[in-house]
C-alpha cells in the first residue's frame, strides 16, 4: 500500500509539470480519462504552503490573505456552472467529433499524443491571444488578470464566463483527434500553467527559449507598458516567438490590471468589466462603433488602433502602492474561518449534488456565491458587507431548517459538525448587530467604475 500510495504521489506531481509520457496518459474512452485537475487540488495547497513558507521566511510579504482568498473564491466562484451544466468544451469537442469527424487518428499512437500536445497548446495560445484583444472575452478574461500580486493563489482566480468564450479554440481538432486525447491535455496544458504563477522561480536557463516559464508569464501579468499584451503560451514559449508576442522580463513587473478594481467584492471582481462594458456599449454612438466596443480591445476608442494606443496606458514602475486596506487581526480571523466554512461547504455540494433538485441546488449555489462576495465587502472595510454578513447569517440558519427537512444531517459529519455550526453563525450574526456602527469608517468604499 506504502508503494501504491508512492506511485500516486510521484505521478501526481508529475503531472503538474507536463512530466508524463504518452504510455501512462493515453485512453480509449473519454469517461476513462481520469479528472487530473480535481486530483490536483492536494498539490495546488502543497504548492501555496511552500511559497508561504518561502515568503515567510525571507520577510518580503508577497501576498495579503485578502487578495489570497479574493484568488482561491474566484476559482471556486468560477466552477459553480459545473453543478448544473456539463463543461461546455468537452460537450462541443464531443459532438463536433461525433458528427464531423474527417479521419480519426489512433488513440494509443505517440504520434497522436504529440500532435493533440501541441494542437492543443497552440489552440490556447489563440484563445489567450484573442481574450485579451477582443472586448467581451477580455471581460471574462480580466479576472483573472485583476490579483496586484503574483503567486500560487493568483493562479487560482479564474472567470465564471471564460469557458463560454475558450471552447471554440479547439473544435478544429475535433475532426481528427479523439476526444480523450484532447480532454487529456486541455487538464495537463491547465495543471502546468499553475506553477509558472510564482517570483520564486527566476529562471530556467535553456528552457527559456522553448517552455513558458515564471519569467515569461509574470510579464504576461504585468501592467508595465513594456509587458502589455505579451506572452500568450500556455506550455511552449514558441508560439509567442513565432507570432511576435514574445517580451522577456527586463525590469520589476507591476501586476494588475491597468485600471485596478480596488475591491475584494466577488461579483464585482467577476462582473464589473462586463457592466463597465455594456455601459460603454449602451452610450457610445453609431452601430459600428457599438460592435467595435465589443469586438476590438479594451483600450479601444473611436479614431484608435483596433487594440487601443499603448500611451493611453499608466506608466508605473515597481514598487506601486497595491490596494490592501488595513484590517483587523480579529476580522482576518473572522472571515477565514467562515470562507474555511465556505469552502468545505462547496466541496461538500459538489459530492452530493445529485440528493437535491435543481431549486435546493441553485439555493445553496447563490448562498456560496454571495458568501465569497460578502467576505470581500468585509476585506474593503465596506459598512454594505456588514449588512450583508448580517444577512448572510440569517441565510444560513434559513439554510439549515431546509437541510433538517431533506433529512441532510442523517450523514454522520453533517450531524456531528451542524450545532457547532448553529452556533457559530448565530453568535455571528449577534457580534455584527451590535457592533455595527463600532467596526468601520461611517462612509461606504466607492467601487470603481473603469478597468
Amino acid at each position: 500500500m506504502d508503494w501504491m500510495w508512492n506511485v500516486q504521489v510521484t505521478s501526481g506531481f508529475r503531472r503538474m509539470f507536463y512530466f508524463v509520457t504518452p504510455n501512462e496518459t493515453s485512453f480509449e474512452k473519454a469517461e476513462d480519462v481520469p479528472k487530473y485537475i480535481k486530483e490536483a487540488a492536494p498539490f495546488f495547497l502543497g504548492f501555496i504552503a511552500v511559497e508561504f513558507i518561502v515568503m515567510l521566511l525571507r520577510g518580503d510579504g508577497k501576498r495579503s490573505l485578502n487578495d489570497g482568498l479574493t484568488s482561491v473564491g474566484a476559482g471556486m466562484f468560477s466552477r459553480l456552472p459545473l453543478l448544473f451544466f456539463r463543461s461546455l468544451h468537452i460537450a462541443a469537442y464531443i459532438w463536433v467529433h461525433e458528427n464531423f469527424q474527417i479521419h480519426v487518428l489512433p488513440w494509443d499512437s505517440p504520434y497522436t499524443w504529440w500532435l493533440c500536445f501541441l494542437a492543443v497548446d497552440l489552440g490556447y495560445y489563440w484563445f489567450h491571444r484573442m481574450a485579451h484583444e477582443v472586448n467581451f472575452m477580455w471581460a471574462a478574461h480580466q479576472v483573472h488578470h485583476s490579483s496586484e500580486y503574483y503567486n500560487f493563489t493568483t493562479a487560482l482566480r479564474q472567470s465564471m464566463l471564460q469557458g463560454y468564450t475558450s471552447w471554440v479554440f479547439y473544435l478544429p481538432f475535433a475532426l481528427f483527434i479523439p476526444p480523450p486525447m484532447f480532454i487529456l491535455h486541455h487538464e495537463l496544458n491547465i495543471l502546468y500553467q499553475f506553477w509558472i504563477h510564482t517570483e520564486y522561480v527566476r529562471s530556467l536557463g535553456p528552457l527559456e527559449y522553448i517552455l513558458n516559464t515564471p519569467s515569461h508569464h509574470r510579464v504576461h501579468h504585468g501592467r508595465n507598458r513594456y509587458c502589455i499584451d505579451k506572452n500568450y503560451a500556455g506550455t511552449l514559449i514558441i508560439w509567442d516567438r513565432i507570432f511576435g508576442t514574445f517580451e522577456p522580463e527586463v525590469e520589476e513587473v507591476v501586476y494588475g490590471l491597468t485600471h485596478p478594481l480596488n475591491t475584494f467584492d466577488q461579483f464585482w471582481v467577476q462582473f464589473g468589466f462586463l457592466k463597465y462594458m455594456l455601459e460603454r456599449f449602451n452610450e457610445i454612438k453609431g452601430v459600428s462603433n457599438k460592435m467595435c466596443t465589443l469586438l476590438f480591445g479594451p483600450g479601444w476608442a473611436p479614431g484608435k488602433p483596433r487594440t487601443g494606443e499603448l500611451s493611453d496606458i499608466p506608466d508605473v514602475h515597481a514598487p506601486e502602492k497595491q490596494y490592501n486596506p488595513s484590517v483587523p487581526l480579529w476580522l482576518k480571523v473572522y472571515v477565514a474561518v467562515h470562507f474555511f466554512l465556505t469552502f468545505v461547504g462547496y466541496q461538500i455540494l459538489f459530492e452530493t449534488k445529485k440528493m437535491f433538485c435543481q431549486t435546493y441546488l441553485l439555493m445553496f449555489v447563490t448562498f456560496i456565491g454571495y458568501s465569497l462576495s460578502t467576505y470581500g465587502r468585509l476585506f474593503d472595510r465596506n459598512n454594505l458587507g456588514i449588512m450583508m454578513e448580517v444577512c448572510r447569517c440569517v441565510m444560513f440558519l434559513v439554510g439549515d431548517i431546509v437541510l433538517v427537512k431533506l433529512d441532510f444531517y442523517t450523514q454522520p459529519v453533517a450531524s456531528t459538525a451542524m450545532p457547532f455550526l448553529r452556533l457559530l453563525h448565530v453568535g455571528s450574526l449577534g457580534l455584527w448587530l451590535i457592533l455595527y456602527q463600532k467596526v468601520f469608517n461611517a462612509q461606504v468604499t466607492p467601487l470603481n467604475k473603469k478597468q
